[in-house]
C-alpha cells in the first residue's frame, strides 16, 4: 500500500470579544488601551497580537502565548499565524509585566527586532511592541527606537 499524506486545513476559530466595539489604532496610546483591556490584569506574562487592516482597524486579537510570572517564550511563527489567517496588513504586539514595571527588558528588545525582521520577510509590518499595565501606563518600543 502506498502512503498518502493529507494536508490538514488550518482553521481560524472566531470568538466575539466585544460585540459592536470598533478598535482603531491611531497612536501608541490607542494600542496600549486596547491591549490593557485584554491582558492588563493577567497574573502571568501574556504575549498579545493585534492584527490590523490597511486602515489600522483591529480585525483580530490573539493571545499568542501565556508565560510564567516573569517570562514568555515568543516565536515569530506563532505571532504571525493569526495575522496571516486574518489577512492582516500589520500587527501591534504587546505584553504585560505582572510586576507592574513597564521598562522593557533586553529580551523584549531582542524579540521586537526579531519580529520586525520576520514581518519584513512576510510583508506584514510590526507597527509597535508595547509593554502595558492594568492602568494607563505603557512603554512603546517603537518610540524608543527599536523598530
Amino acid at each position: 500500500m502506498e502512503t498518502i499524506f493529507e494536508i490538514i486545513r488550518i482553521e481560524q476559530v472566531i470568538r466575539e470579544a466585544d460585540e459592536g466595539v470598533n478598535y482603531i489604532i491611531r497612536s501608541p496610546e490607542d494600542g496600549a488601551k486596547t491591549a490593557s483591556r485584554f491582558i492588563g490584569r493577567d497574573d502571568r506574562e501574556v504575549f498579545f497580537v493585534m492584527c490590523l487592516n490597511t486602515k489600522n482597524n483591529v480585525i483580530a486579537v490573539h493571545r499568542c502565548h501565556v508565560g510564567s510570572l516573569n517570562a514568555s517564550l515568543v516565536h515569530p511563527r506563532e505571532v504571525f499565524k493569526s495575522a496571516i489567517l486574518n489577512n492582516a496588513s500589520s500587527v501591534i504586539v504587546a505584553h504585560q509585566h505582572p510586576s507592574g514595571d513597564i521598562a522593557p527588558s533586553k529580551e523584549d528588545i531582542n524579540v521586537t527586532k526579531r519580529l520586525a525582521e520576520a514581518g519584513k520577510l512576510l510583508g506584514i509590518k510590526v507597527l509597535d511592541h508595547l509593554v502595558v499595565n492594568s492602568d494607563t501606563s505603557f512603554t512603546s518600543l517603537k518610540e524608543r527606537g527599536y523598530i
